[in-house]
C-alpha cells in the first residue's frame, strides 16, 4: 500500500511541473519602433527576423545581442508585409515566418494529451490497488462456475450407450423438478451421485445432460481448484460453495476428478495431516454433516474409486455410486448413430459393422474414430466418407499413423511368419477369437499387426479359452522358432511375453486355474499409495512363491509346444500364407479363413469349424 501512495504522488508532482510555467517564460521581450527597426535594416545591422503573420508581428535580433538576449518586437503596419520581406531578402537577412496560432494549438494538443495520460496512469493505479484488496478478501470464495439455468447444449438423447447409468440419472433430474412425488411416501431426496468408470465412458457429458435438463441452478467446478498452496483456502472454498448452493436450493453442484481432493486420510509415510485433507473434512461435513444441506445435490466423477476415502463414499453423503462401463455392441450403435448425425457417411456403410469392429472403444474413442474417419475423407477430396475410411480410421486410433512400407527382404518375411503365426495358430486353437485383419503395413512402434475380434456377449472366459489366447499370442515367436530356428528368434515377441506372463500368472494367482488349486494369493490391483506399497507383504511364503513361479512356467510352456506343434503340422500352409501376404501385405478376416480351410489338412477344418 506504501508503494501505491509513493507512485499516486509521483503522478501529482509530474501534472503540478507539467503546467507550471517555467521561470525564462517570464521575461518581457523589448519593443523597437518601426522606423528604427527599417534604419537598423538598412544599415546593416539586423542578423535575423521572425515575422508572426497571425499577429502582424516581428522579432528582430541585431549584431551584438547576447546570446541570452530576448529578441525585440516590432509592430508592423502592412498586413501582407511584401514590401518588407522583399526589403529583407535584398539584404540577405535570416528570414523565418511563423503562425503562432497553429504552435499554439499544437502546444495545447500536447498539453492535454500528457494530461490524459497522467490521469489514466492514476487511475490504473487506483483500480489495481482497489482489486489487491478485494483479492486478498475474496481468496478462499469458490471457484465453482455457476448457472442459473445451465445452458450445456446436452440432453439425454445425446447420451447414448450407457442406458442404466442413463436411467439413474433421470431420476434425479425428477427428483429435483417432482420432489413431491417421492416425498409423499416417505422418500428422500439422495444427498449424492458418484459417476465411476474409465476415462471417456461418458462420466462429464452425463453431467452436462442432468444440468441441461434439471431446471434448477447449478455449479460445476474441478476438484483441483479447491486446494491452493495456503493452508485453509481449500476449506474456505468449500464453506462458500455450499453456501451458495443453500442459498439457490433446490439445486445442483458437479465436482469432477474428485479424487484429487477426497483421496484416503492418513496414508504415505507419516501419515500426516495436510491442506488437502482439511479440504476433505470440509465436505465431508458439508455433505452430511450437522447442520446438512437439503435440495442440494452433490454430482461427482472419477475414474479412481480406489482412492477415495471410505467416509466420503458411504450412504447419506453419495447414496448411489453409478457404473458407467465400456459400451457393448448395442451401446456403441447407439453412440455411433449420435455421433453420425452431422457426419456425410456413404449408404453402403453400417454403424453396425463399425460397431462390431471397435469392442473395448469407449464414447470418446468412437467420437473420435468418426472425426480420424471425416478428416480423412476430406483429405481425400471425397463427398461422403466409405468403409475404407473407417477402416484406416479405426487401425489409426488402435495402433498408431501409418509408416513407411516394408522392402521386400528377409526382414520383410520374417514379419510376415510372425503375423501368421498369430493368425493360423489362433484361428486352429477351439475358443480362441476370430482373426479380423492380418497386415505388414507398419503403424507406431509395430511393424505388422493382427487383429482379433472379441465376442462381446462372452463377459467370463474359461481356462481354455484363456489357453487358447496364450497360445495364439505364442504362435509368432513359435513361428520364428519353427521357420527360422532357434538362432534367428528376434525380439519381435517381447510384448507378447509381457502379455502371456502376466494373463498365466492371473490364471495362477487370482482365478485358481492350476494345480495349486482354488487360491486367490493376489488382489486385483496393486496399492496405489506410498505407505501402502512400503508395509505391503506377501499373502503366502516363500514355498508357495516358488510353486507360483512353476506353475506360470508350466502353462507357458505348455501353450509354447502346442503353438509349435500347430505351426510344424502346418508348415506349408504357413508358406502360402507368407507370399499371399508378402504380395498383399493386407488380408482381412473372412479372406484369410478361406484360404486356411483351403490349404489346411481336411482333418483339421474340426477345430477350425470349433473355433469359429
Amino acid at each position: 500500500m506504501i508503494k501505491t501512495q509513493g507512485k499516486l504522488t509521483g503522478l501529482l508532482f509530474s501534472l503540478l511541473l507539467l503546467f507550471t510555467p517555467p521561470a525564462w517564460a517570464n521575461g518581457e521581450e523589448e519593443n523597437l519602433s518601426y522606423s528604427r527597426f527599417l534604419t537598423k535594416l538598412e544599415a546593416g545591422e539586423v542578423t535575423k527576423v521572425e515575422l508572426d503573420t497571425s499577429n502582424n508581428m516581428a522579432r528582430v535580433t541585431l549584431k551584438g545581442q547576447a546570446a541570452d538576449d530576448l529578441p525585440q518586437e516590432v509592430k508592423l503596419f502592412d498586413q501582407g508585409n511584401s514590401e518588407l520581406i522583399s526589403k529583407i531578402i535584398q539584404k540577405k537577412v535570416e528570414l523565418e515566418v511563423r503562425d503562432t496560432n497553429a504552435t499554439a494549438a499544437v502546444g495545447i494538443a500536447t498539453h492535454l494529451l500528457f494530461l490524459f495520460l497522467l490521469l489514466g496512469g492514476l487511475a490504473l493505479l487506483v483500480r489495481r490497488s482497489a482489486n489487491s484488496a478485494n483479492q486478498a478478501l475474496s481468496f478462499g470464495k469458490s471457484r465453482a462456475r455457476f448457472q442459473m439455468e445451465a445452458k450445456t447444449g446436452v440432453v439425454f438423447d445425446d447420451v447414448a450407450g450407457i442406458e442404466e447409468a442413463k436411467e439413474e440419472l433421470q431420476e434425479v433430474v425428477t427428483f429435483l423438478k417432482e420432489p413431491e412425488k417421492f416425498t409423499t411416501v416417505g422418500a428422500k431426496i439422495p444427498r449424492g451421485v458418484l459417476l465411476v468408470g474409465p476415462p471417456g465412458t461418458g462420466k462429464t457429458l452425463l453431467a452436462k445432460a442432468i444440468a441441461g435438463e434439471a431446471g434448477v441452478p447449478f455449479f460445476s467446478m474441478s476438484g483441483s481448484e479447491f486446494v491452493e498452496m495456503f493452508v485453509g483456502v481449500g476449506a474456505s472454498r468449500v464453506r462458500d460453495l455450499f453456501r451458495k448452493a443453500k442459498e439457490n436450493a433446490p439445486c445442483l453442484i458437479f465436482i469432477d476428478e474428485i479424487d484429487a481432493v477426497g483421496r484416503q486420510r492418513g496414508v504415505g509415510i507419516g501419515g500426516g495431516n495436510d491442506e488437502r485433507e482439511q479440504t476433505l473434512n470440509q465436505l465431508l461435513t458439508e455433505m452430511d454433516g450437522f447442520e446438512g444441506n437439503s435440495g442440494v445435490i452433490v454430482i461427482a466423477a472419477t475414474n479412481r474409486p480406489d482412492v477415495l476415502d471410505l467416509a466420503l463414499l458411504r450412504p447419506g453423503r453419495f447414496d448411489r455410486q453409478v457404473m458407467v462401463d465400456y459400451p457393448d455392441l448395442e451401446g456403441r450403435l447407439g453412440i455411433l448413430d449420435v455421433h453420425a448425425r452431422n457426419k456425410k457417411i456413404d449408404p453402403e456403410v453400417t454403424l453396425k459393422a463399425i460397431a462390431r469392429r471397435t469392442p473395448g472403444f469407449t464414447g470418446a474413442d468412437l467420437a473420435n474414430l468418426l472425426n480420424e474417419a471425416a478428416i480423412l475423407t476430406a483429405r481425400r477430396r471425397k463427398e461422403a466418407m466409405t468403409m475404407a475410411e473407417i477402416n484406416d480410421a479405426i487401425d489409426r486410433v488402435v495402433a498408431g499413423m501409418e509408416g513407411t512400407p516394408l522392402i521386400d527382404s528377409k526382414s520383410k518375411r520374417l514379419i510376415a511368419y510372425h503375423e501368421l503365426g498369430h493368425a493360423l495358430v489362433g484361428t486352429l486353437s477351439p475358443g480362441h477369437d476370430q482373426v479380423e485383419k492380418v497386415t505388414l503395413i507398419p503403424r507406431g512402434q509395430a511393424k505388422g499387426l493382427t487383429w482379433f475380434s472379441p465376442d462381446d456377449e462372452q463377459g467370463l472366459p474359461s481356462r481354455s479359452e484363456l489357453l487358447a489366447r496364450i497360445t495364439g499370442i505364442l504362435g509368432g515367436r513359435a513361428a520364428e522358432d519353427i521357420i527360422f530356428g532357434d538362432g534367428e528368434v528376434t525380439t519381435g515377441a517381447s510384448n507378447d511375453l509381457e502379455k502371456v506372463t502376466a494373463l498365466a500368472r492371473n490364471m495362477v494367482t487370482r482365478f485358481g486355474m492350476s494345480d495349486l488349486g482354488p487360491l486367490a494369493l493376489e488382489g486385483q490391483d496393486d496399492p496405489v499409495f506410498l505407505g501402502n506399497t512400503e508395509m505391503r507383504r506377501a499373502e503366502y511364503s516363500e514355498e508357495i512363491s516358488a510353486r507360483i513361479d512353476a506353475q506360470v512356467r508350466n502353462i507357458i510352456s505348455h501353450c509354447y509346444q502346442q503353438a509349435k506343434q500347430i505351426i510344424a503340422e502346418n508348415r506349408t500352409t504357413m508358406d502360402r500364407l507368407a507370399d499371399i501376404l508378402i504380395d498383399l501385405e493386407t488380408i482381412d478376416g473372412e479372406k484369410f479363413r478361406q484360404l486356411v480351410q483351403e490349404f489346411t489338412q481336411p482333418n483339421l477344418d474340426k477345430s477350425l469349424a470349433v473355433s469359429r
